[in-house]
């Protein structure tokens, strides 16, 4: 029996790739053979889905300390996580974070390191930030972005909200009051007319181009395409190649919701599965929300376990799980 380990990370308590191990560890224990393929769809783990970070540059945090951030470059192509450079968590949380004043411009000089050091292809994975700053300060700091000319720059999005929308879809996330978020979204909405004036390009109708409080769309304007982040990173590790020729698919997440089936991992790997004629087994979290077929056989831990014991030994806890579905 051939096993493919596809799981997002579940939040707050463990990485996909420790999600994965725990996976092939488990059917191996079953006798069964199987492959790690942690997954991601722009946030955090993005690295990890292309084997880690083997580079690490002092750039601008979100609060205008110095950072330590953490990408890959491999044969030309960087791959760069912006929240190693403007997350939430290096903000100290919401409750720590300058909604107003976090800038991105950190991420704007990790794009340039990776540039200087030869890269042509530049993935950015633009998950968990602490910023609404529209991309204002990345492009600063890649200002002239002329020179950008020649390199393929893709930003790997996991929502689909437009430039103006993210102050109110995720400023609160970011420490934003009412009031603030207000301000956010007037100051986006100006951006928007700059960026048409200054770069010819209309940001405020594009989807996804709200990613990371409209980073997203600021990359836009430098020549960025934007993806679907499930399908980049995929295409990026062959993931359906894995898939096809497998007996089984495992894959899960923390939370599962509607959003696991709007260009989300669970979904895609879902979809991937069906599409190959493999059987898909899901285990989450917790599930918040509907289901759908795409999920095949579906374990909750919460459910199974109870919420507390489920948060706290997420990991042995799948692998206990993936085993006795495996022997049943």
């Amino acid at each position: 029996m051939r096993i493919v380990a596809a799981p997002d990370k579940f939040r707050g308590t463990a990485t996909a790739t420790q999600v994965a191990e725990a996976i092939v560890l488990a059917a191996e224990h079953a006798g069964a053979t199987a492959v790690a393929a942690p997954m991601a769809d722009g946030g955090e783990g993005t690295l990890d889905v292309v084997g880690g970070a083997n580079r690490t540059t002092t750039v601008t945090g979100p609060l205008g300390d110095p950072v330590e951030a953490m990408w890959r470059l491999h044969r030309h192509t960087a791959v760069i996580e912006m929240a190693r450079a403007s997350g939430l968590v290096l903000a100290g949380g919401a409750e720590a974070n300058d909604p107003l004043g976090a800038t991105t411009y950190g991420t704007g000089e990790l794009i340039d390191a990776a540039i200087e050091r030869g890269a042509r292809r530049v993935l950015v994975g633009v998950g968990g930030s602490a910023t609404t700053d529209g991309g204002l300060g990345a492009l600063r700091a890649l200002y002239p972005t002329q020179r950008l000319k020649g390199v393929e720059l893709a930003v790997a999005c996991d929502v689909r909200t437009r430039f103006v929308d993210a102050a109110e879809v995720f400023g609160p996330q970011k420490g934003a009051s009412p009031p603030q978020v207000e301000l956010l979204r007037r100051r986006l909405e100006r951006l928007s007319q700059v960026y048409a004036e200054t770069y010819g390009i209309e940001v405020a109708d594009m989807e996804g181009s709200g990613a990371a409080g409209g980073l997203a769309g600021g990359l836009a304007c430098a020549g960025a395409e934007l993806c679907n982040g499930f399908e980049l990173l995929s295409e990026e590790v062959d993931l359906y190649g894995l898939i096809e020729g497998a007996d089984l698919v495992v894959t899960g997440e923390g939370a599962l919701d509607s959003t696991s089936f709007e260009g989300k991992v669970v979904g895609g790997v879902g979809e991937m599965a069906a599409a190959a004629r493999v059987p898909v087994l899901t285990v989450v979290g917790r599930i918040d929300g509907a289901t759908a077929p795409a999920c095949g056989d579906l374990i909750s831990l919460s459910d199974r376990f109870g919420p507390e014991l489920a948060m706290a030994d997420t990991v042995r806890l799948i692998g206990n799980v993936v085993m006795g579905y495996l022997e049943s």
